[in-house]
C-alpha cells in the first residue's frame, strides 16, 4: 500500500512522527509512506488552499517533503506533483496535537487535509490526540494514538463504508486523553457541540504601543452528550466519526421549502 501522510502542526511535529510509524505498519514491508507536510505550523487553517499565490516545496529526504502551504495544499502537492506518477491508496492526516472533536472540526487543518483527499477521490482519515490531565504529562502524550492507531485504521479500511453519495466519505478519529492502557475501545459517534466553549479575541498592547489581537480558546473538557465525539473521548473511547464535505443542512431543507414557497 502507498500512503501519503500530512498534518497541520508542521513537518517537525511529534505527532507526525507517530503517524509515520502508524502508516509504516499499515503499508507493510512492500509498501511506501510518503510525507508532504507544512513547512510551518498551520493549525486552525481549516480547508484553506493557497489559491492566489504559489506554494514552495522542498524535498528534505527520501519520500519526505515540506511545503509552504496548508494541509490541503500539501495533499494537492502530494497527489499532483510528488506522487503524480503513482497516486496513494490512502491519505492520513495528523496525528494532531489536541482534539479535533465537536466545533474544533470546523477550524481544523488536520480535517482539511483529509477532506481534500476525499474530494480528490482518495480514501482519507484524520487522526487527533485529545490532550488532558490523563496524558498531557506522560513521556509520550501520543501513546494512545501510537498503540491503537494502526488497529483503528485497519478496522476502518476492512469494515467501514467508503463510497456512497456525491461527496466521498472520510473519517475523523480522535484518541482519548488517557494512557494507552486506559483506552476502552471504539465508539462510532456524531460531531458534538460544546455549548460553553467558543473562540474569542484578547487584545494586547506591545512594548512599541501597537495593538495586537490574540485568538483565545475555551475549555476542552466540556461534555457534548451521548453519542458524540468529545463525550466518547472524555469517557476513554476512540471516537470514529464519518464525515463528508457537504455542508447542506439536509434536515432543514423541507422546512425551508415550506417557509419560502
Amino acid at each position: 500500500m502507498r500512503i501519503l501522510i500530512t498534518n497541520d502542526d508542521g513537518i517537525n511535529a511529534p505527532g507526525l512522527v507517530t503517524l509515520h510509524a502508524i502508516a509504516t505498519e499499515i503499508a507493510g514491508p512492500g509498501g511506501e509512506v510518503w510525507t508532504v507536510a507544512p513547512a510551518f505550523e498551520q493549525s486552525g487553517v481549516g480547508h484553506c488552499i493557497s489559491y492566489t499565490h504559489p506554494t514552495m516545496i522542498a524535498q528534505l529526504s527520501d519520500r519526505r517533503y515540506a511545503a509552504e502551504g496548508s494541509p490541503a495544499d500539501c495533499v494537492l502537492a502530494g497527489l499532483y506533483d510528488v506522487m503524480a506518477k503513482s497516486k496513494p491508496d490512502l491519505v492520513l492526516s495528523g496525528v494532531n496535537r489536541g482534539n479535533n472533536a465537536a466545533e474544533n472540526v470546523m477550524y481544523s487543518g488536520t480535517i482539511g487535509g483529509a477532506m481534500e483527499a476525499a474530494l480528490q477521490g482518495v480514501p482519507a482519515i484524520a487522526l487527533s490526540q485529545f490532550f488532558g490531565p490523563g496524558n498531557a504529562r506522560l513521556s509520550d502524550p501520543f501513546a494512545a494514538a501510537s498503540v491503537h492507531g494502526a488497529a483503528t485504521i485497519r478496522t476502518l479500511l476492512d469494515r467501514a463504508p467508503w463510497q456512497g453519495g456525491e461527496y466521498r466519505l472520510f473519517y475523523n478519529v480522535n484518541f482519548p486523553p488517557v494512557p494507552a492502557a486506559g483506552v476502552k475501545g471504539l465508539a462510532v459517534t456524531r460531531q458534538g457541540f460544546r455549548r460553553n466553549t467558543a473562540f474569542g479575541i484578547e487584545a494586547q498592547i506591545s512594548p512599541s504601543g501597537r495593538r495586537f489581537l490574540w485568538v483565545t480558546g475555551g475549555p476542552q473538557d466540556e461534555r457534548t452528550g451521548p453519542g458524540t465525539d468529545a463525550e466518547a473521548n472524555l469517557d476513554g473511547y476512540i471516537s470514529v466519526t464519518p464525515m463528508r464535505a457537504d455542508l447542506t443542512a439536509h434536515d432543514a431543507l423541507d422546512l425551508v421549502r415550506e417557509s419560502i414557497a
